[in-house]
C-alpha cells in the first residue's frame, strides 16, 4: 500500500443526492469540494443546472463552480489540469479533496489522462453536419458502429456533439477515437476512494428528476433562460446552451413547442442524461462502492475512508 493522500470521488446520476452528502462531508470532516460538473462551470446558469445555492456555497465552497461565461469553452483537459492543481492545494492545507458530480468524462480524463486527439477541422465538421441533415443521425451512428464499435456503444444516437466528434477524429486521422485513447497517462499520486450514489429503483430516480425539474420551473428557470437569450450573443450550438433543460426552454421561448411539451422534453432529456451516467458507472473499470440515495448510513461509509 502506498502513502499517497486520499481523494474521495462522489459520483452518480443527476438528482441522486450527491450535493447534500458532499456538503455534510465538507462541513464535518475537514474536506473541500471540487465540482465535477460540466454545467456548473457556467456563470448566470444557476437554476437549470441545479447549482448549489448561495447559502450552500457559503457553507461549503465548491471549486470549479461559476468559473466561465456561457460563451466560453472549457474542455476535459482544462478540467484535468484544474482538478490536479486544486487537489494538491487542498491536500497542502491538510484537508481531503472530495470530487463531486456526474460528468463522467471529466472523471475519466482525470484518472486515465487524455490522448492527443486532432484539433477540430471546420470543413470536415461542416461536411458531417450536412450529411447528418440529409441522412439523419442514425445513419451517422451506423457509420461510427462500423469504424469504432466501442465508441458507438458508448455514444448515443441522440448525442450529435460527441457522435460528430468521433467521426471527425476518424476522418482526420484515419484512426478511431478508441485507438487514439488507448495510451494512458502515468498514474496520479493519489489514492482514489470511489463512491457512486443512486436509487436502486430506477422509478425513484425518475420521480426525483421530474420533481426537481418542476422545482426549477417554480424557482424561475424560464426567466433565467429569457435573461440569457436577451444577451444576444448566445445560441443553441454552444456547449452551455446544450445543457439539459436549456435547449428545451429556449425552443419553447422560440415558440417551437407549448409549455407542457417543454416540461415533458426537459424531463425526458434529464432522464436520458441519468441513463448515460449510469451506463458509464456500470462500465467503470475501477472499484466503486455503491450508495443508496437517502440512506442514512452513506455519511458514515464515506467518512470511514477518510482515516
Amino acid at each position: 500500500m502506498n502513502n499517497f493522500p486520499t481523494v474521495l470521488f462522489l459520483m452518480g446520476p443527476t438528482a441522486s443526492g450527491k450535493t447534500d452528502l458532499a456538503i455534510r462531508l465538507a462541513t464535518e470532516c475537514n474536506c473541500e469540494i471540487i465540482s465535477v460538473d460540466s454545467a456548473l462551470i457556467y456563470k448566470q446558469m444557476d437554476i437549470g443546472t441545479a447549482k448549489p445555492t448561495i447559502e450552500e456555497l457559503d457553507k461549503a465552497p465548491h471549486a470549479l463552480v461559476n468559473i466561465i461565461d456561457p460563451l466560453a469553452a472549457y474542455s476535459a483537459g482544462d478540467f484535468r489540469d484544474d482538478a490536479i492543481r486544486l487537489m494538491h492545494e487542498i491536500i497542502g492545507r491538510g484537508k481531503t479533496p472530495i470530487l463531486v458530480g456526474g460528468t463522467m468524462l471529466y472523471y475519466k480524463a482525470l484518472v486515465d489522462g487524455l490522448s492527443p486527439l486532432p484539433s477540430a477541422n471546420p470543413a470536415i465538421r461542416e461536411a458531417l453536419e450536412k450529411e447528418a441533415s440529409e441522412f439523419g443521425w442514425q445513419h451517422m451512428h451506423d457509420q461510427l458502429a462500423e469504424i469504432d464499435p466501442v465508441s458507438a456503444k458508448r455514444i448515443h444516437v441522440n448525442d450529435p456533439q460527441r457522435l460528430s466528434r468521433a467521426l471527425e477524429v476518424y476522418r482526420i486521422s484515419g484512426q478511431s477515437m478508441t485507438q487514439l485513447t488507448e495510451v494512458k497517462s502515468d498514474p496520479l499520486p493519489f489514492n482514489f476512494k470511489q463512491f457512486a450514489i443512486a436509487p436502486s429503483d430506477k422509478k425513484v430516480l425518475h420521480e426525483r428528476i421530474e420533481r426537481r425539474f418542476n422545482l426549477m420551473l417554480a424557482a424561475g428557470f424560464e426567466q433565467e433562460v429569457e435573461r440569457l437569450r436577451a444577451r444576444g450573443d448566445l445560441h443553441l450550438d454552444l456547449p452551455s446552451m446544450r445543457c439539459v433543460g436549456y435547449r428545451q426552454m429556449w425552443e419553447y421561448l422560440d415558440g417551437k413547442m407549448d409549455h407542457e411539451e417543454m416540461i415533458f422534453r426537459g424531463v425526458v432529456a434529464t432522464r436520458q442524461l441519468a441513463k448515460r451516467q449510469m451506463t458509464w458507472l456500470r462500465g467503470w473499470k475501477t472499484e466503486i462502492t455503491w450508495l443508496e440515495s437517502s440512506d442514512e448510513s452513506n455519511f458514515d461509509k464515506c467518512k470511514s475512508e477518510l482515516g
